[in-house]
């Protein structure tokens, strides 16, 4: 499948050698170094995508070029987080096609299929570096396929840029070569209780169920931390193995509680088993919250009417105001013939951070590559970017909800299209 993203000019020059290696050969001559590639006049790309329809695809190098720098992206193509990684996946082909046309240097897009498998993920990693010689590195979504990628990208000294996860942690072990232009945990507990606070009347019970991950228990703590310092009070805290098939249990201590507001982060598949016998138990909080699970399109497609109204914080949305959102908006519907959904837009600022960082040092050196990405100071589709220390960044955090079967911006504030809607009860819903 990957073949489909990149063509190797070093196949093409084996090629060309076949036809004229007689003539080499009496000549006894070797071929001397391939030439740098040429610096183009015009100037790197560093913010909004040009208004475009039909995206070009990356312009082929001069004969006798070096062969362009490969960036490699193992992701979850398939497996439990397939509906959000063609979302991912969407936003790197349409801003390597944008940023290609004035970049100093031509990049390559190589994607391996990882299957939504750490193990798996580790592999196609070691893989892409040891094979490819790939100059940095770009992630899919689900913060334990990232946690696995970035500790071997930073084991092998190469640059890896990650969205779609907010697991922390990871951030914490002083991994160098490891950034993430996405909100994470912290950000995401603090937000959706001053979101919470906008409510009227407010809701004060809160119903937490979180997976058995790194992810869920750093959610699980931030939440129990920052609710009740803010005035919630935490009426049930449930855990739940991922894959699980019943989640009655859990469901029924929330609603035994009267829980008005429900904070969860499953996958696709979890959140929408979850909902479903949400409706069949008649528990129906005024408030829902679906991290990760909410954020493709699939969940309105599967679930209807009884999606609505259901808050994720994807990073990102095709309402924000920021330059060039219109524009990538106009290109995904031509291309994909859909709407932009949530990550395509933070998939494709890491690309306008990497082409940013590329083009100052000019060439294919990690290290520098390294430094580069980590002094980004750049407005993006996903709004102005800094790095902190650690490899967190400094970007806004985004909430959406579903509303008529679309999802609506509706924090931060000053970019918000609408109002938080609250739920009614699952009998009294249309």
């Amino acid at each position: 499948m990957a073949d489909t993203y990149w063509l190797s000019r070093r196949r093409f020059l084996r090629s060309a050698a076949i036809v004229v290696g007689g003539s080499l050969l009496a000549a006894c001559q070797q071929a001397g170094p391939a030439p740098a590639p040429a610096a183009a006049t015009n100037p790197p790309a560093q913010g909004a995508p040009a208004p475009t329809t039909a995206p070009a695809q990356q312009a082929p190098a001069q004969a006798g070029a070096a062969p362009s720098p490969k960036i490699g992206a193992v992701m979850g193509l398939t497996g439990r987080y397939a509906a959000l990684t063609e979302q991912v996946k969407n936003g790197y082909e349409l801003a390597f096609a944008d940023l290609n046309k004035s970049s100093k240097l031509q990049l390559e897009l190589k994607m391996l299929d990882d299957e939504s498998d750490a193990n798996k993920t580790v592999q196609r990693v070691e893989s892409l570096y040891s094979g490819d010689n790939v100059l940095a590195f770009l992630g899919g979504a689900g913060s334990d396929l990232h946690a696995a990628a970035a500790a071997v990208a930073d084991k092998n000294k190469t640059p890896y840029l990650g969205i779609a996860f907010a697991l922390l942690t990871v951030h914490q072990k002083g991994l160098k070569y490891l950034f993430s232009p996405f909100p994470k945990s912290p950000a995401l507990s603090k937000s959706v209780f001053e979101l919470l606070d906008t409510v009227s009347p407010k809701p004060t019970k809160i119903a937490i169920f979180t997976e058995k991950t790194d992810w869920g228990a750093e959610l699980n703590g931030l939440w129990k931390q920052d609710g009740p310092a803010k005035g919630y009070e935490v009426v049930a805290n449930e855990e739940y193995a991922p894959g699980s098939q019943d989640y009655s249990s859990l469901i029924l201590k929330g609603k035994s509680a009267n829980a008005d507001v429900l904070l969860a982060m499953p996958t696709p598949p979890d959140g929408m088993a979850m909902l479903k016998q949400m409706k069949e138990l008649d528990f129906g909080p005024k408030v829902l919250q679906f991290i990760r699970a909410s954020d493709s399109l699939v969940w309105s497609t599967n679930l209807g009417k009884d999606g609505d109204l259901a808050l994720n914080a994807p990073g990102w949305s095709p309402d924000l105001k920021y330059p060039g959102v219109a524009e990538l908006r106009s290109a995904h519907q031509a291309k994909y013939n859909k709407s932009a959904e949530a990550l395509t837009g933070s998939a494709y600022a890491a690309v306008q951070i990497l082409f940013d960082a590329v083009n100052k040092v000019g060439k294919a050196d990690r290290e520098a590559l390294r430094d580069a990405i980590a002094a980004t100071d750049m407005m993006t589709l996903s709004g102005p970017v800094k790095f902190n220390a650690d490899g967190t960044a400094q970007i806004v955090t985004v909430f959406n909800q579903w509303v008529g079967a679309k999802q609506v911006l509706i924090w931060p504030k000053d970019q918000a299209a609408q109002a938080i809607q609250v739920a009614k009860p699952w009998r009294e819903r249309s």
